[in-house]
């Protein structure tokens, strides 16, 4: 589906943009955008590719007119640009809703606007019962997703979504913080021990959006079926891998934290639909006349539980060790 095709990746220089690039520069793609506003990270990336195929546009989400510009004879987007981290968030939760918010309906206006063929919008476990403004701000996300892609015409323009939780070894993400500390001397900082999150690589971040640009209808959501595993434990098996004995320093939960994150709520799980690896959530696409159904719901949603980071697979040491080791960044690292 990408021979010969136009790909943009917004926030381009991140974690997931890089991956990307690592999938598809070898393949028969035509071109693939990177769309970012940070000159320094599009500069470290140009003369580290040194790729004809990779275009790099200065922008950022927040101006319509400049993704308008980079989204010029597209086929393809993938929505990364984000603010994400939590605390930053929580201070400045107005910054998070101009790019989260505002700059995903920019994009999806552009896409449209241009004639775009399918646009994959990312975001986050955080948004599914969200306590913090990056997940409360990615939520909104969503909404703004899904209620675009009930007014686009003749579904020339496709907008679906995903979910995904914490990528490791990504860029801000604890795993190099765990490696950096080892490397250094220091204790590790466990926030909360007994706190679980959802463990997936890069590589599995980059087939959900595959899978969800393959298989999505206008306003899907999909998910994929992630193992997690507690804080502790991951330090435990970070300082085994290094054969460290640094101590596991305990300072407690930060701004806006969850005990544990939820990929699928149960209001979600009562019309997701099990494609596998993956969990697919239709929009809900009825209007506002209410009075068109049934005021009485089929399910009982009593009966029906989250999908979370508490109830998926729990990680064993043996088994969160061979994940790791599975890891590019862990291999240059040992």
């Amino acid at each position: 589906m990408f021979k010969n095709k136009i790909l943009l990746i917004t926030g381009g220089t991140g974690s997931f943009g890089n991956a990307v690039l690592s999938r598809f520069l070898e393949t028969d793609i035509k071109e693939i955008r990177i769309f970012s506003r940070d000159e320094k990270k599009q500069d470290d990336m140009r003369n580290q590719l040194n790729n004809e195929k990779v275009k790099f546009y200065i922008g950022d989400v927040r101006d319509y007119s400049s993704i308008d510009r980079a989204m010029r004879n597209v086929d393809y987007v993938f929505h990364a640009a984000a603010l994400k981290q939590v605390p930053s968030c929580e201070f400045f939760p107005l910054e998070a809703a101009k790019t989260n918010v505002f700059g995903t309906q920019n994009t999806i206006d552009a896409a449209v606007a241009n004639k775009v063929k399918r646009i994959i919008c990312l975001s986050t476990d955080k948004a599914a019962y969200p306590i913090n403004a990056m997940g409360i701000s990615k939520a909104l996300m969503e909404k703004v997703a899904v209620a675009a892609s009930r007014n686009i015409s003749n579904d020339e323009t496709i907008v679906c979504l995903t979910r995904y939780g914490n990528v490791m070894a990504s860029r801000g993400s604890v795993i190099p913080l765990f490696a950096k500390q080892i490397k250094e001397k220091q204790p590790l900082t466990v926030t909360d021990p007994k706190m679980t999150r959802f463990l997936m690589s890069l590589e599995d971040a980059v087939d959900l959006v595959l899978f969800a640009f393959e298989n999505g209808n206008q306003g899907d959501l999909f998910v994929n079926k992630a193992p997690a595993s507690t804080i502790g434990d991951l330090a435990a098996a970070v300082k085994d891998i290094f054969k460290a004995d640094n101590e596991i320093k305990v300072i407690g939960t930060r701004h806006g934290e969850k005990l544990y994150e939820t990929l699928c709520t149960r209001e979600e799980m009562q019309k997701a639909e099990d494609m596998g690896d993956f969990y697919r959530i239709p929009a809900d696409n009825r209007d506002l006349n209410y009075s068109r159904y049934f005021s009485k719901g089929e399910t009982d949603t009593s009966v029906i539980e989250d999908y979370h980071s508490h109830n998926t697979e729990q990680l064993s040491n043996e088994k969160l060790k061979d994940t790791l080791l599975g890891l590019q960044y862990i291999k240059e690292l040992l």
